[in-house]
């Protein structure tokens, strides 16, 4: 039976997911994402996406789509807001209600997760979720409700809060016995709380 090329890439997409968030992304090589899709030819993912650096970015957009879908809909709900908290669940929930409808064997928070451990990869991430006018607005509303916070304090926070943000979601995603909506309340309780918290810091 002949395969169409977009339902290969699929399938490749899937299994290299999967396979990336047990094990690592320079832990699997090509010829296993291979071999884990059912293709015999061992040289499959080079063929459809050109590097493992590729391919690791046709996942996270293939999951960018929907994610930015739930963006817009919650913008339109809070557009003009000055309450931290809005900021913060536009952040936030987006991302978890993704993961919701992926259901018990979601994978895609450990890939991330383990994505955002190699630096290289990591800012080839940052850079492909900048693309959207959706994230970038929402960074914005969020960083005017904290203006007062000094410009390194704001920049520590912002990747505290991305840390919480992809790493814990990887360890819920682990945990099925959790329930998502009260982690997705719950860390935005605590990226709320980070923001709002004093600087006790006195050094420059």
């Amino acid at each position: 039976m002949h395969v169409h090329g977009d339902d290969t890439r699929d399938v490749i997409i899937a299994a290299a997911e999967e396979l990336f968030a047990e094990r690592g992304v320079f832990a699997v090589s090509n010829r296993q994402v291979s071999e884990g899709a059912g293709q015999r030819n061992s040289s499959a993912v080079g063929y459809h996406f050109g590097t493992k650096d590729d391919l690791v970015l046709a996942i996270v957009q293939k999951h960018a789509v929907p994610i930015e879908e739930s963006r817009k809909r919650l913008l339109a709900e809070i557009e003009g807001s000055t309450d931290l908290r809005d900021w913060v669940t536009c952040l936030v929930v987006p991302y978890i209600e993704h993961l919701v409808t992926m259901g018990a064997h979601s994978s895609y928070a450990r890939f991330s997760a383990q994505v955002m451990t190699d630096p290289a990869l990591r800012g080839v991430i940052y850079e492909t979720a900048l693309e959207s006018p959706a994230l970038r607005r929402i960074l914005a509303g969020l960083q005017s409700c904290v203006r007062d916070l000094p410009p390194s304090v704001r920049a520590a926070r912002g990747d505290m809060a991305r840390q919480l943000i992809v790493h814990m979601s990887a360890e819920r995603e682990r945990d099925a016995t959790g329930n998502w909506a009260d982690f997705g309340a719950d860390l935005v309780d605590a990226i709320v709380g980070m923001w709002s918290a004093p600087v006790s810091r006195t050094w420059a």
